[in-house]
């Protein structure tokens, strides 16, 4: 499979299908995430209550579950969206942000992956590794720093996690950090596309799973909508970086670079490597 000409065509398709994701998402996130998702060629709608949860999400083309600022009801909410979405068929997203840091968080998160199928899930290597059931809990909201960590072992290391996470979960795992790794338990590619100023800016990683849910409603292929998103979504941080001053301007530009990304600024910048397991 030529899987980087896959990724130019899929670019285009999302903004001729112009999917709807409905968001259920966190407080901080919400202006970032939906203006990520108009950039990127979608239509969000980020309605929260309990009461529009599955009758919004059965108009949705995907359902994107960000666990960032949980409450009983936004947890409620969670629920009947996603039961909703695996009735209809709609993929749903989950970015567990910062599971494992207190008892409610984990068990609602953990609830949630027990009653809602997940086509994609995807977080950083404390949460997805706390997920597995590996390393310690995480700190917060960012993962543990693995600056000390060989690279060859740290490649190794998370795309077993990411492989591992897709055949427990039966789902597309997407691993994000410097490098990013994607598994649907079949297939693991790895991403070295991004920049050091994503973690400058609070929300980028929210806005990739924005981005993520875009593609994934829009192709056939889960794993390839997921490899797209999070490689299209490096290359326009890498775009983004060379025109900002520090992450204020970073931000403006990254919203531009996802809005103007094209096949030829993809030819020239993917980063992309994919093996069969």
């Amino acid at each position: 499979m030529n899987w980087q000409r896959s990724i130019y065509d899929l670019n285009d398709k999302v903004r001729q299908a112009h999917p709807l994701i409905h968001h259920i998402t966190n407080l901080v996130v919400t202006n970032v995430t939906a203006n990520i998702t108009l950039a990127a060629g979608a239509a969000p709608v980020m309605l929260g209550a309990i009461q529009d949860a599955a009758a919004m999400t059965k108009h949705a083309q995907a359902l994107v579950l960000n666990c960032g600022t949980l409450s009983p009801d936004s947890v409620e909410a969670m629920l009947a969206a996603g039961q909703a979405a695996n009735e209809s068929n709609i993929p749903v997203v989950l970015d567990p942000v910062a599971v494992g840091t207190t008892p409610f968080r984990t068990e609602m998160i953990l609830n949630t992956l027990r009653q809602v199928k997940c086509t994609v899930i995807r977080g950083n290597s404390s949460e997805m590794g706390f997920l597995a059931g590996k390393g310690d809990r995480p700190r917060g909201v960012d993962a543990a720093p693995d600056d000390h960590i060989d690279s060859a072992v740290l490649d190794r290391e998370r795309s077993q996690l990411a492989i591992e996470l897709a055949e427990k979960y039966s789902a597309v795992a997407a691993i994000t950090g410097q490098r990013d790794y994607v598994s649907d338990g079949k297939r693991v590619a790895r991403i070295d596309n991004g920049h050091p100023l994503l973690p400058t800016v609070t929300g980028t990683g929210c806005m990739a799973t924005s981005v993520v849910a875009a593609w994934v409603a829009a192709a056939e292929d889960p794993f390839l909508a997921t490899l797209g998103a999070l490689a299209a979504y490096g290359v326009a941080a890498e775009i983004a970086a060379n025109k900002a001053n520090g992450p204020g301007t970073f931000q403006a530009h990254l919203f531009d670079a996802v809005y103007n990304l094209n096949a030829e600024q993809l030819k020239d910048k993917l980063k992309i490597s994919v093996m069969e397991v």
